[in-house]
């Protein structure tokens, strides 16, 4: 029997099988952040791919927290409607769990949209001012930076604590909390972003303040029933950064604080980084979190085929695998493996009679 797809309970969530639909931004929230047309279609198809779960794409918790002026946001009641209609819509249509995982982008913030060359955008040209735990730009020669003081980051957690409510009121099942691939959070953690000298900054204990409070505010503001986890990059890949050590460390107190998963992934922090990238080449740091942590990992990164997801849950490296651009190349993924791990998987009655010849069992009744 294929371990991919046997049953799991990420956290409250009783899964199907072991594959989530990774979180991809999609900058298409055109009318101040609120879902599109777009969402309907792209996280519609998603759902019925026959994955365990489906990650919604990184989520604004402000306008000041885009990436671009087009991010997904669900902090006005207009981007929590329009958001509505999509959730409303898949549940008609598919059993699938969903989670939103929720950003503040720092001082990645206020950029271009990446097909449009991804460069800072000032205000002046209708951009905004970005915020970070240090007055340190992303590019060297970028404009810097503001330095969040103690009222700036009370702000930023009553964000995390308003959308996650929003979250709540929208019935989704849970909450992905963005501290990897450079963003806010991650900023806080990475010694290459945060040299503040107050309890924030400076020792491993310090970095990691900021972070733990905004999740055991979001903990305190969502019932038990909820899934919540956070995604983490277990590496800088750049020497003096953030690395797998601290990523131990910063997973075994979000344990202690009711974590109910890790989503390991890496980089993203500093142009400096140093990646030699190949199929399941972040699976190491997963292995290292679940071993000595006891935490459930969901593993990423470049993992395209069934037989290699397969081996991923078969050894233990991870509890879960994640994927991304896989998913956007191949929606169907799940069914596809499913058929050659001889495996079933779900399927909406109306596509019941597309499964080809000789599978004609691979589609749960």
């Amino acid at each position: 029997m294929s371990q991919l797809f046997s049953p799991y309970a990420l956290g409250p969530l009783q899964l199907k099988n072991r594959i989530a639909v990774a979180p991809m931004c999609q900058y298409s929230a055109h009318d101040d952040g609120s879902a599109s047309d777009w969402h309907m279609i792209h996280l519609g198809h998603l759902a019925l791919s026959g994955a365990g779960v489906l990650n919604i794409e990184a989520t604004s918790i402000s306008a000041q927290a885009r990436i671009t002026a087009a991010d997904l946001g669900l902090y006005s009641d207009a981007n929590e409607a329009a958001l509505r209609k999509v959730v409303q819509a898949i549940r008609r249509h598919a059993s699938i769990p969903l989670i939103v995982q929720l950003s503040h982008a720092g001082r990645k913030a206020s950029t271009q949209i990446p097909w449009q060359g991804g460069a800072l955008v000032a205000p002046a040209d209708g951009g905004w001012q970005t915020v970070a735990p240090s007055a340190l730009p992303y590019t060297p020669g970028d404009a810097p930076p503001t330095a969040l003081d103690a009222a700036g980051m009370a702000q930023v957690k009553r964000d995390f604590v308003a959308a996650a409510q929003r979250v709540r009121a929208l019935g989704v099942n849970g909450i992905e909390l963005h501290a990897a691939h450079g963003y806010l959070l991650h900023q806080f953690l990475s010694p290459l972003s945060n040299v503040r000298d107050d309890e924030y900054g400076g020792s491993l204990e310090n970095r990691m303040r900021f972070p733990l409070e905004v999740f055991e505010a979001v903990r305190a503001a969502v019932p038990k029933e909820m899934a919540l986890g956070v995604r983490i990059s277990a590496t800088d890949w750049v020497d003096g950064g953030w690395e797998i050590e601290q990523s131990v460390r910063f997973s075994q107190e979000l344990k202690q604080r009711g974590t109910d998963f890790m989503h390991v992934s890496s980089g993203g922090l500093s142009p400096l980084q140093k990646i030699a990238p190949g199929p399941g080449y972040q699976m190491q740091f997963a292995a290292r979190i679940k071993r000595e942590t006891g935490l459930t990992p969901i593993g990423v990164g470049m993992i395209t085929e069934a037989e290699h997801a397969e081996s991923i849950i078969v050894q233990g490296e991870a509890d879960m695998v994640a994927l991304a651009r896989a998913m956007l190349y191949d929606p169907r993924w799940p069914w596809h493996a499913a058929a050659r791990l001889g495996a079933q998987v779900q399927a909406p009655p109306q596509y019941l009679r597309s499964a080809p010849h000789g599978s004609r069992d691979l589609f749960a009744k």
